[in-house]
């Protein structure tokens, strides 16, 4: 299909803008990149074989391999050159880990299972659950009023997270969830369901354990 053929608010550089980056594919990324196509070939037809190439050299792709692709052009084939050198400045040497359960939220959590105040932090994952990032969000005694879920979930709408997992410490040692541990986690449940960005879980870790009251 032809980016004429296109309905116009599924052109990639249309979605981009109103739906952010997350919701294209990598096909529609390269389309976005390479802009449009020249008189002998359509964009679509360039990112095909743009993809194929990333898939065929990954890490190792190069100037001269974009260049072998006819019609792409020196201009095309720098921005796209740009474009994954600083993806990969900045991504590949530490990819962002996948927090798909309990034991793996709880590997991001070190930091304050000793802590002798209560910290609730807050971890925004994205569509693959890997994580965009953890924030503290309140240092005190947990109690429903203090931890509004506003301040929960703005960042999170500014992450464009899918999905959050939320954790505080006990300083007791016990993991017994209190009232207040779990009135907390209903009113972020229902303002999770509201917003559309899911509460996945809720941990209480110690220095020595935790446990899901979710």
């Amino acid at each position: 299909m032809k980016m004429s053929d296109r309905r116009k608010d599924l052109r990639p550089r249309e979605k981009l803008q109103a739906r952010g980056a997350e919701a294209l594919s990598d096909y529609e990324l390269l389309m976005a990149i390479i802009g449009s196509g020249t008189q002998y070939a359509d964009v679509t037809k360039l990112a095909r074989e743009v993809q194929k190439l990333l898939k065929e050299k990954g890490s190792e792709l190069a100037y001269e391999d974009l260049l072998s692709i006819k019609s792409l052009g020196p201009a095309k084939a720098t921005n796209i050159m740009a474009g994954f050198e600083l993806w990969r400045r900045q991504f590949e040497v530490s990819e962002r880990p996948i927090i798909d359960s309990p034991e793996k939220a709880a590997e991001q959590l070190s930091d304050i299972r000793d802590k002798k105040q209560e910290y609730f932090v807050c971890l925004t994952l994205d569509g693959a659950n890997r994580l965009i990032a953890k924030r503290i969000i309140t240092i005190g005694t947990l109690t429903a009023s203090l931890v509004h879920p506003r301040e929960v979930f703005a960042e999170a709408i500014t992450d464009r997270a899918a999905s959050i997992i939320v954790a505080h410490n006990h300083p007791s040692g016990n993991t017994e969830p209190s009232q207040a541990d779990r009135d907390v986690t209903e009113r972020l449940k229902e303002a999770g369901l509201i917003l559309g960005v899911q509460l996945e879980d809720h941990l209480i870790v110690t220095s020595k354990s935790y446990l899901s009251i979710v």
